[in-house]
């Protein structure tokens, strides 16, 4: 699928966006271990999640999808069992690493597996926890790679020191620790997105944070509550930049979940001159607001803080493209984890830019973008990466002329609905093209 994506106007209007992808990934996974029903208000509905929600059926739990309501009837993690498959996560990281840590803690095998660019996608950062709390652990090149073996049992507690900072690692051990023995501590470099640590909380789990570190004692199991999801900010943030770079626009999306932990994009866009209000309507386990912008078209390029990186990393593409319509240098280092998401979101982002005739220079964990404010239109790639893909949209937005996005497919993955979004703020934006350009 290619769209073609037309220079806009001033963007205008109100919108919602799909459920946090993170968060539905762990209420799911969590409500599947836990006792009693869990009842999930406004789910990523996505690939991605999809994926997660046929393994925990898989693994024999019961759930029942009305709606925008999931309910998962859970009967504590005795009441997984072992599945006749080889469990598929598509092209979700986050469903595959915590599924890990989950089955972990079970006595049986699973193998796990995903699409071309997850079985690239490193594993050993899980793998090694998950074997010093004595799962045993195999695949491809040592476990390095998927498709991954667990063989879970009896697990022991752990001091674990994370060498980067993952809320996937974390989430993973933690999910770990739930079933071990002891009491399990895990620091990390730098704070990464607290979900996991939230959502135990709500769910009765006793955890303890501090800085630098959390402390979870283990044989507890969580308890089914009602959840509700909060939109994904990672989604908004597409809008919130393209709002933010043209001049004349005044645009609200409605009920976003502005964790601290995830809210990188709006320091960012603030940073270089943004106008952005944040309305905030209250606190069910993870902070909602209703979010505004208005576009000045007057963006200055900044050096980010490294210490901001954890709470911008999937929205850097974004980032770049923001750059470039700016004035001005803006420098990302510390990086480095774009390497090995979807695609090397390192390289992928610099290509963008380049064929779009932005000076950019690629470094080893990040870029430095010259911003002119000047885009051409080009045919761009999503290169498989749905993050790329919808960047590479909102850059388009700002060029000279007409621009093509080609295998558009992949942002099914967490949202699918984003060019009838964009065409809801930018009529006509985004023309969409199954199988190819028209001709």
């Amino acid at each position: 699928m290619t769209w073609t994506v037309s220079p806009s106007g001033p963007l205008r209007g109100e919108i919602t966006v799909p459920g946090d992808k993170s968060i539905t990934h762990r209420a799911f996974l969590l409500g599947a271990m836990a006792e009693g029903e869990t009842v999930i208000h406004r789910p990523l509905i996505a690939e991605d999640t999809d994926n997660t929600l046929q393994a925990a059926r898989s693994l024999g739990i019961e759930t029942v999808q009305s709606g925008e309501t999931v309910k998962i009837r859970g009967s504590g993690p005795g009441g997984l069992r072992e599945p006749d498959n080889i469990l598929d996560l598509g092209n979700s990281g986050t469903g595959v690493r915590l599924l890990a840590g989950l089955l972990s803690g079970r006595p049986f095998l699973t193998v796990l597996t995903g699409d071309e660019s997850l079985r690239k996608r490193p594993m050993m950062r899980v793998a090694t926890p998950l074997r010093q709390m004595g799962a045993a652990i195999d695949g491809r090149e040592g476990g390095t790679l998927l498709p991954l073996t667990v063989r879970g049992g009896e697990l022991r507690s752990i001091e674990y020191e994370s060498p980067v900072a993952s809320a996937q690692v974390k989430s993973c051990v933690l999910i770990a620790a739930l079933q071990a023995t002891g009491t399990t501590v895990f620091r990390e470099p730098a704070l990464s997105r607290d979900h996991t640590e939230r959502m135990l909380l709500q769910m009765g789990v006793k955890l303890s944070r501090q800085d630098g570190f959390l402390a979870l004692d283990g044989d507890q199991i969580p308890k089914g509550r009602e959840i509700v999801v909060p939109g994904d900010i990672s989604s908004a943030a597409f809008f919130l930049a393209a709002a933010a770079v043209r001049e004349g626009s005044r645009i609200v999306i409605k009920d976003v979940g502005v964790n601290p932990t995830r809210t990188g994009i709006v320091r960012f866009l603030q940073a270089m001159g943004a106008e952005i209000e944040i309305h905030a309507k209250g606190d069910e386990g993870e902070p909602v607001a209703d979010i505004a912008v208005r576009g000045t078209g007057n963006l200055q390029g900044i050096e980010v803080p490294t210490e901001w990186i954890p709470s911008i990393i999937d929205e850097i593409p974004l980032a770049a493209v923001v750059a470039a319509c700016s004035r001005g240098t803006t420098r990302i280092r510390g990086a480095g984890e774009l390497r090995v998401k979807e695609s090397d979101r390192i390289s992928t982002t610099v290509r963008m830019l380049q064929l779009a005739g932005v000076k950019v220079k690629e470094l080893k964990d990040g870029f430095i973008v010259e911003g002119t404010g000047s885009i051409k239109g080009a045919a761009f790639e999503s290169h498989g990466d749905h993050r790329i893909a919808m960047a590479s949209a909102i850059l388009a937005l700002m060029a000279d002329s007409p621009s093509s996005v080609s295998d558009t497919g992949c942002v099914a993955t967490s949202f699918k609905g984003f060019p009838d979004t964009l065409n809801a703020l930018s009529p006509s934006a985004v023309e969409i093209h199954k199988g190819g350009m028209s001709g």
